[in-house]
């Protein structure tokens, strides 16, 4: 009775180990950096401070005119200034962000915060000094544009908090 048990006990975990190894994804390439639920998408050349990437989570089309972005922040990596004609919308998912509106102070940013950016608001976005930040990017109405882009946000203005 006891090595019946036993076998039973290893042909779960056996079974259990399978289950967890099909519902891992592989260590590729292409997703051996991720964080959340997205692997982070490719590295950000332009209007980027520091290295953040950004994935594509849904492409702008005719119908929706929505594009909604992964975007991962290393430490200290920021975006520049930027405004949005229709507006934008912030999910943050991971880590510790900042957040700031021309002529205001930063904001911290946590999982779990929701930023609403109004049209036309210059701001900016990214991680904070220590730590790294996610959040996904929701651009609504990009019939009417998706986004203009300003100047990099100084080292002053971003230790400005």
């Amino acid at each position: 009775m006891k090595k019946t048990g036993l076998r039973i006990a290893a042909v779960l975990f056996a079974f259990l180990f399978q289950i967890t190894l099909k519902a891992q994804p592989m260590n590729t390439k292409e997703n051996q950096n991720t964080s959340g639920i997205f692997p982070k998408g490719e590295k950000a050349t332009q209007n980027f401070t520091g290295t953040a990437w950004v994935k594509t989570l849904v492409a702008n089309d005719d119908t929706l005119t929505t594009i909604i972005s992964d975007v991962v922040f290393e430490p200290g990596a920021r975006n520049y200034w930027h405004t949005h004609p229709a507006g934008q919308i912030l999910i943050c998912t991971d880590g510790v962000g900042y957040y700031q509106e021309k002529g205001k102070p930063i904001q911290t940013l946590h999982a779990g915060d929701v930023v609403k950016i109004q049209p036309g608001i210059e701001h900016w976005h990214g991680a904070s000094p220590t730590s790294s930040f996610t959040h996904i990017a929701i651009n609504v109405n990009t019939e009417k544009g998706v986004v203009n882009w300003l100047k990099p946000v100084t080292d002053d203005e971003y230790n400005s908090k």
